[in-house]
């Protein structure tokens, strides 16, 4: 194979810009042509200059930016065979033997007919002269690799699709806006979202902004008088103390008989029984718009470098395949699979088949949508008859992390809802060892999920033997039964001290769990700790204005991140922003390194480059420090380019938490729960830390963590992520020379 095309097609979703670019330069590194295709399946027909070659430099500067570059449009002429035969001959006209294809469910289908209809396409333009049999016969096959760009989510084959992340951001930060001004007013608001057959935003939406209510597609009210239930937990609420009431409403939203449920309607109904003073807000395109987030920006990235291994693997391939994320692995899966799971979601609904769409839709997606029932209610059930109140302790302890408040607030609403008594342990550690332990009922972490900071409290003391008396006093004095900290690693080390002395304290006898949450994601038994995508997010908010300064005036900046001795927030941050250097631990940085980053800069610059930037993990090196960088590069760049330094500090544990750092804390959270119920009370009670594991939430048993624990670096001894380090140092270099295969 020696030329590709690349095409977005369908609606706009941002991190097509960041796929576009990581396709380009991946195939251009490994010695390809590559075509971009502008305007989608419509410049594949129309063809001429609508399908052109596309170099290195001209995917600079994309990756912040929302929409596609290269165009969109819907086809109608690509519909019909004869538009495929005019987009097959223009297809051959330039050569091009492979295509990859970033769009949603529609643009897949067309291109899995496009690549069936292939060869009798073929077939068909020699017929009619258009091309000779040896033109044919060089090119019959076509092969096919899917991205799938959707804000939807609504695809199988991918955990999460190509600007999901990024419209669930513009949801949540809509709706936190839109709580403060309900609450002052005592209002009501209905809030459309899209998701015409997928109700994916308005679940998670709401999970993450702590909704109050929420109608989606996949799970339409179960009894005939919706309106009423809706509105009896809505006044239930108010008349417990909630100043306002927010409800989510997916457009394609409906009741179990398959009639549209509108935001229109929803706020008469809440007019009418309620009298309440009911505004709507449709989100609409705001949703697909705008800069990408870290999350897309960096999952477009690795699936677009992916596209390229995979239409390069097997050149006998004829089954299209899609690419995506499961977990934090991209995996493949064949169109023609993909497709028709996503079309039996559609047909399930379509037949009020609600259980079948659901089972469909993956078992994350139904375990949140339990969790937003129970979090909705305006008071929790209580105890089941005969069912024992158990007592459980929850507590920060590290650093802060957003997300930490999202986490205590769901633990303690989903204990209370089965019954049990959740205690609250103020500051920490130090607060555990003092006493400040008191009961926390559902209204007082109200507002909760969408706040940052650790309103619990936290710090980083790690209890010493002369502590663990008075630790185990106060435990026995609140009768604690199961704690469950929230934190770093100060609170799997302290959780760790007292789970070793159980056999000295027969308070510590009980069952512990840890939840990550920490910005630095350094945790053993996690592949990411809440807090850490808030923290990127806030890098990347940070570099890209620090790279418009930068673009200005022809400047290098050196930036330096947090993350102590895990490089975890300066690669993924690098891969984020285009930065040209990722400095971290892990890897060490030598004066040979720095000499060979000054030479690469010089060259750029001379070419015309604009801006430099290089990232820098806090303790990458204790002699070659951020200012130690940034006077090296200044004196060597001379005239071409000067240089400044930025050093984030505290912005990156700061702000509210982002829709994923509160979904995952949530979801984690609930199983900490669970744990929590079927240990307490046991002869011999397990303790564990939770995780999220290639997208399973998995436990690790306590006494198997040192063995997991670089305890000198305070980090894991593996790192997932270390793996992705040459996919950002290939699409991070100056553009190379063509390459032979």
């Amino acid at each position: 194979m020696k030329k590709i095309g690349v095409l977005t097609s369908g609606g706009d979703a941002p991190g097509m810009n960041a796929a576009v670019r990581s396709v380009v330069r991946m195939a251009l590194d490994r010695g390809l042509e590559v075509f971009a295709v502008y305007e989608g399946y419509q410049g594949m027909v129309d063809g001429g200059d609508r399908i052109r070659p596309i170099g290195w430099n001209d995917v600079g500067g994309i990756l912040q930016r929302g929409g596609t570059v290269i165009g969109s449009a819907r086809c109608q002429q690509f519909r019909e065979r004869n538009g495929r035969l005019q987009a097959a001959y223009n297809l051959v006209q330039h050569g091009i033997e492979g295509l990859i294809i970033i769009g949603g469910d529609g643009s897949l289908t067309g291109a899995h007919v496009l690549q069936k209809e292939w060869t009798g396409l073929l077939a068909e333009l020699v017929e009619t002269g258009k091309i000779p049999q040896e033109t044919a016969d060089t090119y019959q096959s076509l092969k096919i690799i899917g991205l799938v760009g959707s804000i939807d989510n609504d695809m199988y084959g991918t955990d999460m699709t190509i600007g999901a992340d990024t419209a669930l951001h513009r949801i949540v930060d809509a709706v936190d806006a839109i709580s403060s001004t309900a609450a002052s007013h005592q209002r009501s608001f209905v809030v459309e979202v899209m998701g015409r057959r997928c109700g994916y935003l308005a679940l998670m939406g709401a999970l993450a902004a702590g909704a109050d209510w929420v109608l989606i597609p996949e799970a339409p009210p179960n009894v005939d008088d919706w309106e009423g239930k809706m509105c009896s937990v809505l006044a239930e609420g108010r008349a417990v103390g909630r100043r306002d009431s927010i409800v989510i409403v997916a457009e394609g939203a409906q009741d179990k008989y398959g009639n549209p449920i509108t935001s229109q309607y929803v706020k008469e109904v809440l007019e009418s029984r309620l009298g309440e003073d009911t505004r709507v807000t449709v989100l609409g395109h705001v949703q697909r718009g705008g800069s990408p987030s870290a999350f897309d920006r960096n999952v477009s990235t690795l699936m677009g470098a992916d596209a390229v291994e995979a239409i390069l693997a097997d050149e006998a391939q004829t089954e299209p395949i899609v690419i995506g994320i499961q977990g934090n692995k991209i995996s493949r899966t064949p169109l023609s699979h993909c497709l028709e799971k996503t079309w039996g979601v559609a047909e399930a609904i379509k037949h009020q088949d609600y259980d079948e769409a659901m089972r469909l839709r993956g078992r994350s997606f139904a375990d949140s949508f339990r969790i937003v029932r129970t979090l909705v209610r305006a008071l929790p059930h209580g105890p089941e008859p005969g069912k024992r109140r158990l007592r459980i302790a929850v507590m920060n302890a590290g650093g802060p992390a957003p997300g930490m408040n999202t986490a205590v607030r769901a633990a303690v609403r989903l204990g209370a809802d089965k019954g049990h008594i959740m205690l609250g342990i103020d500051n920490g550690f130090r607060g555990l060892i003092d006493g400040d332990i008191q009961e926390l009922d559902w209204m007082q972490v109200g507002g909760w999920a969408s706040r940052g900071g650790a309103l619990l409290g936290t710090n980083r003391k790690i209890p010493n033997e002369s502590d663990l008396y008075a630790i185990a006093r106060a435990l026995e004095k609140h009768q604690v039964e199961g704690l469950l900290m929230i934190g770093g690693w100060a609170g799997y080390q302290s959780a760790l001290a007292l789970f070793e002395e159980r056999h000295i304290f027969p308070a510590f006898n009980i069952p512990i769990i840890c939840l990550p949450a920490s910005i630095n994601n350094n945790l053993p038994g996690t592949d990411l700790s809440v807090g850490a995508d808030t923290a990127l997010n806030s890098i990347v908010e940070a570099v890209d204005k620090i790279k418009q300064s930068a673009v200005a005036s022809q400047r290098t900046f050196v930036v330096q991140v947090m993350g102590h001795y895990c490089g975890y927030l300066s690669l993924m941050g690098a891969m984020a922003t285009g930065a040209e250097r990722a400095y971290m631990h892990e890897e060490g940085v030598t004066l040979k390194d720095l000499v060979e980053d000054v030479r690469q800069l010089k060259k750029g610059f001379k070419r015309g480059k604009r801006v430099g930037l290089m990232i820098r993990n806090e303790m990458a090196n204790e002699v070659y420090s951020t200012g130690f960088m940034s006077a090296l590069f200044e004196e060597e760049g001379g005239d071409l380019f000067d240089v400044r330094q930025a050093i984030l500090g505290h912005m990156q544990q700061g702000g509210d938490p982002s829709p994923f750092d509160r979904i995952l804390a949530t979801r984690l959270a609930a199983r900490c729960i669970d744990f929590l119920e079927t240990q307490i009370g046991g002869d011999e009670p397990e303790s564990a830390c939770i995780g999220q594991v290639q997208g399973e939430i998995l436990l690790t048993d306590l006494r198997d963590l040192p063995r997991r624990m670089d305890t000198e670096h305070s980090r894991p001894k593996k790192q997932w992520w270390l793996d992705l380090r040459r996919v950002a140092g290939v699409l991070a270099q100056p553009a190379p020379h063509k390459k032979k295969r």
